[in-house]
């Protein structure tokens, strides 16, 4: 008789949710994990006071209100509107593209004014996209595609906009309202003191193994249970014999500054190609039930470098052009005769929200305690 009735290799949010679920309907599980901490890409750091993003920022949106009540039994999520701040050469936009961004941009005032300015940009393109310059322009005009568009996206993904392909924005959403919230869900927040009360709820009474690396030792585990849920990167776990699905990998450079408020709000995008890192975090703005922690008089910032992925990095970006999915297709049908559930971000190659992830997770859970 096996061990555990289920190993679950990650301990990120689709693995916790998971384990969770199957440990609360009476199964034997085993969380083992690679790193030498739980959460994930969402796991948080408490600097001089500060819970610190340590893989970039993170602000659980949803409109799924089986989720959002979900989530709030685990954590005291407190109000957060994100409204980001692009930054073109020391020029200060509002983001998304909305009536602020384009009065900063062109001094109109109306929404009239507005869609007349980017209409007679649009027309530039007059034939189908061929690359993503195209297509961007096609959407927003030049004069938003070069100071808030061109730059940061060739610094995301290591490539000129013209060697990208069209169908990576077919959206660029435009609000002709003076509204800066980046998201349209219903719900917006952030766990006050970050995300590791949250993780570490999910898996009180769950068996976790840490430093533990599934794949150096998958004969000893896969003898010990009657299902694994693997939650990595699905072509790692088949020894990348099909061929290596492409990633694009992040590089997080934190700064403890002597300064009680640097840049006035969570998030400046740069998005001139000439800085090198895509965004700066401020993490102190991202617990806005706290204001004693914006009076102290140092802070906590992250720099996100975007980076060329290697066998070894953490994976943070699938890929998703028709070769790579066409590869991933081969993985998942090889998978089909495993003894083996891929999930996640990695385990399926596809980018997911984290209201996303915990509904997919919660689905995972009910089906195998049908």
């Amino acid at each position: 008789m096996a061990q555990y009735d289920f190993v679950i290799v990650g301990a990120g949010l689709f693995g916790a949710v998971l384990a969770h679920e199957l440990h609360a309907a009476g199964r034997r599980v085993l969380v083992v994990e690679r790193r030498a901490a739980v959460g994930g890409n969402i796991r948080c750091e408490i600097r001089d006071g500060i819970p610190v993003h340590f893989y970039g920022a993170h602000i659980f949106h949803t409109s799924i209100r089986e989720v959002w009540d979900y989530m709030n039994r685990f954590a005291d999520f407190q109000p957060f509107i994100n409204s980001p701040v692009a930054n073109y050469k020391g020029e200060l936009y509002n983001l998304p593209f909305n009536m602020n961004t384009f009065y900063q941009m062109w001094g109109v005032r109306t929404p009239a004014e507005a869609r007349e300015k980017i209409d007679s940009q649009r027309g530039a393109v007059t034939s189908e996209p061929r690359n993503l310059e195209e297509q961007a322009i096609a959407l927003v005009g030049r004069d938003i595609y070069e100071k808030l568009i061109k730059g940061y996206t060739e610094k995301q993904w290591g490539r000129d906009c013209r060697e990208l392909p069209a169908f990576i924005i077919r959206r660029l959403p435009l609000r002709f309202t003076y509204d800066n919230n980046y998201f349209n869900d219903r719900w917006q927040g952030i766990p006050a003191g970050g995300y590791n009360g949250l993780i570490e709820k999910l898996l009180a009474g769950v068996e976790v193994s840490l430093e533990t690396d599934f794949l150096s030792d998958r004969e000893y585990f896969l003898q010990k249970t009657e299902k694994v849920i693997y939650t990595g990167a699905i072509d790692e776990y088949f020894d990348y014999e099909l061929g290596e699905l492409e990633y694009r990998g992040l590089r997080f450079e934190h700064e403890r500054l002597e300064t009680a408020n640097l840049q006035g709000v969570a998030v400046m995008n740069f998005t001139d190609r000439e800085t090198p890192y895509t965004r700066r975090i401020e993490h102190k703005h991202f617990e806005v039930g706290n204001p004693a922690l914006l009076e102290q008089p140092v802070t906590m910032v992250t720099k996100e470098y975007p980076a060329d992925w290697r066998r070894g990095d953490d994976a943070y970006y699938p890929v998703n052009d028709e070769k790579n999915q066409a590869l991933y297709e081969k993985y998942a049908a090889q998978a089909a005769s495993e003894r083996v559930i891929f999930g996640g971000r990695l385990g399926e190659y596809k980018y997911y929200d984290m209201d996303k992830t915990v509904e997919r997770a919660l689905a995972l859970a009910r089906s195998l305690t049908a």
